[in-house]
C-alpha cells in the first residue's frame, strides 16, 4: 500500500460532503449522454486510465527574466519535490509519474526510486539540461551545446545526455527528452547549416546510447533564449531530426513553443500520420512560451489537440502511443494547486474529445458541410464533463474537489513551517 501525505480522513470527509451532489450530477449527465448514444461509464473508465506526468521543476515557484518571488514552503531538493508530486497524485489520481530534469534533480538513482515508490510514483522521461551551466561545469553553454563550434563543449553535452540515460535506466524511465537553447542573437553569428550538422552528429551519438526499448524525444522551439535563430526552431526541422536519427526518435510538442496563431492541432495530425509524434508538454500561452496553466487561456485549442489524439486512438493509428506531461512555471499561484488543475484540464479535454460523434463528423466532412462539421465538435466541447472527471477521481481514491481537499489539509502551511524560506531576487525558472 502506498503512503499518503495528506490524511485519508480529510479527503474522505471532504468527499462525503460532495458525494450526493456528484452522484445526482453524474446520473443527470448520464441520461443526457445516453440520448446521444454515449455510455457515460465507458467514458469514465477511459478517463480513470488516462494520466499525465508531473514535471519535477513545476512544483517550485517559477520566475521571469526580471525577477523571481519564492513562495512559502519551496521544495529544497528533489526529495521535497517528490513529496509535493505525491500530493498531486493522491488528490487527482491522474499523475502517476514524475519527469526529472538533470542536473537539477541529480541524486542517487536508487534513493530516488525508493523515495518515489513510497508514494506509488514512477518516473517518466528524463530531461537533459544543456541550456544552462551547472555548478562546477568545466565548459560553458553560453554559445551553445550540442551545436557548439567547439568540439570539447559538444562532447561534454553528449556525455551529459548519455549520463541521463544511465540514470533513467536505474529509475525505470523509458525515454530521454532533449531540448537545447542553441541558436544566435545576431545575423551572421553562426553558420546555420554547420550548426545543424554539428547538432545532428551529436544527437546521433546520443541516439546510439539508447537502450532498445527507449525513445528519444526532440523538442522544437521557435525562439528563446536565442532571439535571431534557433537550431531546432519548428516542427518541420524536428521531423527531419527524428527521421534522420531513426525509429526510436520522435517529436515532442510543447504547446507554447510555436508562433502565435499556429495551427498546433494540424501539426499533431501530421506527426501522427507519419508516425513521429512522441508526446506533449501541456501548458498554455497568450504571447509566447508563457508556460501558463493548461487550459487557462485557450481551452478550445487544448480540446482540438485532443480531438486529433482521440481520432488516432479510436482509428488504431499505427505506432500511436504519445507521452503526456505538463510543463508550467507558476509565478503567482500555489504550484501544487496549478498542477492539479492542469492535470484535470488535460483530462477534461480528453473526455470531451471522446464525446465527438465521429460518424456524423466524417459524414459532414465528406459532404463539405462546414457548419455542421464544426458544430459537431462544439457539441462535444460544450458538454460539461466535470461529473465524469470528479467520479473518476472518487472511484480511484482521489478527491472530488482536489483544491478544496488540499486547502482543508493545510499542506502548504505545514511544509512552509518545515522548509526554510528561499531568498528571492534572481530571474529564471527553478
Amino acid at each position: 500500500m502506498s503512503e499518503t501525505i495528506i490524511s485519508a480522513e480529510i479527503v474522505d470527509k471532504d468527499n462525503a460532503a460532495r458525494k450526493a451532489d456528484l452522484e445526482r450530477d453524474y446520473d443527470s449527465l448520464g441520461e443526457r449522454l445516453d440520448r446521444r448514444g454515449i455510455a457515460i461509464d465507458a467514458i469514465s473508465d477511459k478517463v480513470e486510465k488516462f494520466a499525465v506526468a508531473i514535471p519535477s521543476w513545476g512544483v517550485g515557484t517559477g520566475g521571469t527574466r526580471f525577477a523571481r518571488f519564492p513562495g512559502a514552503g519551496e521544495p529544497r531538493d528533489i526529495f521535497d519535490k517528490i513529496e509535493d508530486c505525491a500530493v498531486i497524485r493522491q488528490l487527482t489520481q491522474a499523475t502517476r509519474t514524475v519527469s526529472l530534469h538533470i542536473p537539477w534533480d541529480k541524486a542517487d538513482p536508487n534513493r530516488l526510486k525508493q523515495a518515489a515508490s513510497r508514494f506509488g510514483l514512477g518516473f517518466d522521461a528524463i530531461n537533459s539540461n544543456t541550456f544552462s551551466d551547472a555548478r562546477d561545469q568545466k565548459l560553458s553553454y553560453k554559445f551553445g551545446s550540442l551545436s557548439h563550434a567547439d568540439a570539447a563543449t559538444r562532447r561534454q553535452a553528449v556525455e551529459h545526455n548519455l549520463e541521463c540515460i544511465e540514470i533513467g535506466k536505474t529509475l525505470g524511465s523509458k525515454a530521454l527528452t532533449v531540448w537545447i537553447g542553441d541558436g544566435s542573437n545576431f545575423p551572421g553569428q553562426v553558420n546555420f547549416a554547420k550548426a545543424f550538422e554539428r547538432y545532428l552528429d551529436a544527437m546521433k551519438e546520443i541516439y546510439a546510447g539508447l537502450p532498445d526499448d527507449w525513445k528519444l524525444f526532440t523538442e522544437h522551439k521557435m525562439y528563446e533564449p536565442a532571439f535571431y535563430s534557433t537550431v531546432v526552431q519548428d516542427w518541420g526541422t524536428n521531423y527531419m531530426i527524428a527521421t534522420e536519427l531513426g525509429d526510436k526518435a520522435f517529436c515532442l510538442v510543447d504547446l507554447g513553443h510555436h508562433a502565435p496563431n499556429v495551427n498546433i492541432e494540424m501539426i499533431v495530425s501530421r506527426l501522427i500520420q507519419f508516425k513521429k509524434l512522441g508526446g506533449f508538454h501541456f501548458n498554455d500561452s497568450k504571447y509566447g512560451d508563457d508556460d501558463l496553466d493548461a487550459g487557462s487561456i485557450d481551452p478550445y485549442r487544448l480540446f482540438l489537440v485532443f480531438n486529433e489524439l482521440v481520432d488516432a486512438e479510436l482509428s488504431g493509428a499505427e505506432g500511436f502511443d504519445p507521452a503526456h506531461m505538463l510543463d508550467q512555471s507558476h509565478n503567482v499561484t500555489d504550484p501544487i494547486e496549478s498542477l492539479m488543475l492542469s492535470a484535470v484540464e488535460v483530462q477534461r479535454a480528453y473526455a470531451q474529445a471522446l464525446l465527438v460523434d465521429r460518424k456524423a463528423l466524417e459524414a459532414y466532412q465528406d459532404a463539405n458541410d462546414a457548419l455542421m462539421a464544426t458544430q459537431t465538435l462544439k457539441a462535444a466541447y460544450r458538454t460539461d464533463v466535470e461529473p465524469i472527471l470528479a467520479m473518476a477521481r472518487l472511484n480511484t481514491g482521489g478527491a472530488i474537489d482536489p483544491v478544496a481537499a488540499y486547502r482543508a489539509a493545510g499542506y502548504r502551511a505545514k511544509v512552509a513551517a518545515e522548509r526554510p524560506p528561499v531568498a528571492g531576487g534572481s530571474g529564471g525558472i527553478v
